[in-house]
């Protein structure tokens, strides 16, 4: 008797939206496809709880490695989430109170079963910018505040800050400023809303010319290289949405020894693939709702990290 097929549920943004050349989430779902996974795409709005089970609804898809047609949709689906295997979560920020309530309802799910990657009560947790204050042995020196007095002290303090949004994502609302700048005081305004939001200030790291590195990690291992981001000229953001140039690197003694840090953690607390970002030698975020960079890697590498990924789910759920 054959074997059901394992079906792989994809939270995420409009798949027609998307990049296919540089999108890891497709890297994950044409690694699922070729390992014989049928694919279930949904969007928020397709997800639903009724009398306390998570209900989903949306389309059986195929995808291809194709620039001009990556996907194909098929037919309806919908049933309760559990029904599926597995399912991945990958809805880009923001991480807002819709993102939330969709973790809530990927947890009812999770409590019936169903392996959701990652830990939906993790990606509440462990927001980007601020979940790096649980390892502050691997950062720069830094303040998350919202207090204008506050922020100014540790610009005093250090001549040259980077200032960012805790909830922001692709290099968007990132300032560089130095002691002096007459801008300070408008940034640090804008910023907070006037003291009522929370935003996160570094040291500056000059080593930034050099790329920030992002390291991706599958249940807390990292993968072979980092995916070192180089500013575009006249730029301070290591971005590949604002133009910089990403370039492979060998993982350095202190890349490993931070993974080593952080790693265990998240893959205890059921982070399956995360991204961290290291600056010179200071870790600076970690990436748990859609880390990227898979695509670059496997160009420049020969790898395949969607399939590491798939693979590993896979002897999760035969481990369970």
């Amino acid at each position: 008797m054959n074997k059901p097929r394992r079906r792989l549920g994809v939270v995420m943004d409009p798949i027609e939206k998307i990049h296919p050349k540089k999108d890891s989430t497709l890297a994950m779902l044409l690694a699922a496809q070729t390992r014989g996974w049928e694919l279930i795409y949904l969007l928020q709005d397709g997800l639903t709880v009724k009398n306390g089970v998570a209900h989903g609804k949306g389309r059986s898809i195929r995808v291809a490695a194709s620039l001009e047609r990556w996907f194909e949709y098929q037919q309806e689906w919908h049933a309760e989430l559990h029904e599926l295997d597995a399912l991945l979560m990958r809805k880009d920020p923001p991480f807002d109170m819709e993102f939330i309530y969709t973790t809530y309802i990927l947890q009812l799910a999770e409590e019936l079963g169903l392996l959701v990657v990652n830990r939906p009560a993790s990606l509440r947790d462990m927001t980007e910018k601020a979940y790096t204050a649980w390892f502050p042995d691997c950062t720069p020196p830094n303040i998350i505040s919202r207090s204008r007095t506050e922020l100014l002290n540790f610009l005093a303090e250090h001549g040259r800050v980077v200032y960012k949004p805790l909830d922001g994502m692709g290099g968007r609302s990132i300032f560089v400023v130095s002691q002096g700048d007459i801008n300070t005081n408008v940034v640090i305004e804008t910023l907070t809303d006037n003291g009522r939001r929370f935003i996160v200030a570094q040291r500056y790291i000059p080593e930034i010319s050099l790329g920030d590195k992002r390291i991706l990690l599958i249940e807390g291992r990292p993968t072979a290289h980092a995916l070192a981001r180089i500013p575009a000229p006249g730029e301070s953001r290591g971005n590949l949405v604002m133009g910089a140039t990403g370039e492979g690197r060998e993982l350095s003694e202190r890349d490993r020894w931070i993974c080593g840090r952080v790693g265990p953690v998240l893959a205890e607390k059921g982070v399956m693939f995360a991204g961290l970002d290291v600056i010179g030698d200071y870790l600076t975020e970690i990436n748990v709702t859609s880390p990227t960079g898979i695509r670059e890697l496997d160009k420049q590498y020969g790898t395949d990290i969607g399939d590491e990924l798939i693979a590993a789910i896979e002897a999760k759920l035969a481990r369970a």
